[in-house]
């Protein structure tokens, strides 16, 4: 019986889950990481030892392949040993450059033309230590940790490396970047889920690992998520109702709008493309606690609607559907009765939502079939049937939204289930 190891390491621990899908069992284990720390590097390596050793004995020894996703855009510099020569620069953290810096080596529509990209990153860091050694390799997370595994350098995968220049529709860096003084520290970018090597062997016997033990090439913590639906069919999309609304959509197409934070990543044959809504959860925990909510949505009554017209961000500034950094919230007039101030709200998330994916079907992207629900939102009935009213397609909660058994199923089957569709781009 083959089973995968799926390790994802987000912003507050990290999560492993060994499936056996043959027999569809798995175990699942978790470490959280310290608030704040002066070393994330031996965080992390401390929590993917953790995470192996809480695996039970008899799961560890019957892995064959590894995968680990990572927090797209967090990245550091290292020797090809793997030793950090930098503290990482995480996800959320722009870097004081201009675009115009970046715009030699990457197309105008690309993803990584922003302040909080690995490139952006890669480049203020050149303009900090004047030159960077060739023998330094930039890394995201999910490759650092992969690397501590197989012990082989620049080794990435074309989700991660988007964000640093690397255009999937051309498998490649640009030109430009690879004869720049940057070019010796990218890496080597293979498709998520292809074997990049065997496990270490010292690593291997430590943990009681197969030495015949594959690690793979990994993802980012979102695609994972997606992954873990099952969903594998153009049309079909995941929603994440959590903080905020972000849309992922499986698409024949790629599209992208730098305005709005559109971008697409290849997914096999096809594009994962989306976007993400200020406007969610957070609005509502404005108003009430998670127990009010839930009893004051049993009140509602999804067929009667409730006249109200919300765009109920929590604060200033949208940045999809709708790009308006000066957006206010739409919060009047609010009636005295909580419910059907709650179901304005959420009839008005429901909007947003149908407005983000008929933006991406503006853009070209394959029209909307059905949709995945995952996050805190998904337990909402009500909120559901009013989203399925606004949007129009059959909506249901993801059967699996942890990005670590999506993750394991990378590992496990790669992206075979998306190699049955020409790649098109608008």
């Amino acid at each position: 019986m083959v089973v995968a190891l799926g390790l994802d390491f987000g912003t507050s621990g990290a999560r492993a889950i060994a499936c056996d899908f043959d027999s569809d069992r798995s175990v699942s284990v978790s470490v959280t990481f310290p608030k704040t720390s002066q070393n994330w590097p031996q965080v992390w390596r401390e929590a993917l030892w953790q995470l192996l050793t809480q695996i039970p004995a008899d799961w560890r020894s019957r892995i064959e392949r590894i995968a680990i996703d990572g927090t797209s855009g967090t990245v550091l510099l290292c020797d090809r040993e793997g030793q950090p020569q930098t503290e990482p620069l995480l996800y959320n953290q722009a870097c004081p450059i201009g675009l115009a810096d970046l715009a030699d080596w990457v197309p105008a529509d690309h993803a990584a033309l922003s302040s909080t990209s690995s490139l952006a990153k890669l480049w203020f860091w050149q303009q900090q230590f004047g030159a960077l050694p060739p023998d330094w390799q930039i890394l995201a997370q999910a490759d650092w940790l992969s690397l501590q595994l197989h012990g082989c350098s620049q080794q990435s995968d074309y989700h991660n490396a988007l964000k640093l220049g690397y255009s999937p529709d051309r498998e490649r860096f640009s030109k430009n970047l690879l004869d720049s003084e940057l070019g010796a520290l990218l890496p080597v970018v293979h498709e998520p889920g292809v074997a990049i090597g065997p496990i270490l062997p010292a690593i291997a016997q430590e943990f009681g690992l197969s030495p015949d033990c594959q690690i793979c090439a990994g993802t980012t913590d979102s695609i994972a998520a997606f992954l873990a639906s099952g969903a594998h069919q153009p049309g079909v999309a995941v929603t994440s109702l959590g903080s905020t609304i972000v849309l992922k959509l499986l698409s024949q197409v790629a599209v992208s709008d730098r305005l709005t934070g559109v971008y697409s990543h290849k997914l096999g044959g096809y594009w994962l493309t989306g976007g993400a809504s200020n406007c969610g959860g957070a609005t509502l925990r404005q108003f009430f606690p998670d127990t009010e909510l839930e009893s004051l949505s049993c009140q509602i009554d999804p067929t009667k609607k409730s006249g109200l017209d919300y765009y109920p961000l929590p604060s200033r500034g949208e940045r999809f559907p709708i790009a308006d950094p000066d957006r206010l919230p739409q919060l009047e007039p609010r009636p005295e009765n909580p419910v059907q101030f709650l179901q304005g709200l959420l009839e008005g998330l429901a909007q947003v939502e149908t407005l983000g994916y008929q933006r991406l079907q503006d853009l070209g992207a394959t029209p909307l079939k059905r949709i995945w629900t995952a996050g805190g939102g998904a337990k909402n009935a009500v909120w559901q049937q009013l989203r399925q009213q606004a949007i129009g397609v059959p909506i249901a909660i993801a059967p699996n939204t942890e990005a670590a058994f999506g993750t394991a199923r990378l590992a496990a089957f790669g992206l075979a289930a998306f190699h049955s569709a020409g790649l098109k781009r608008t």
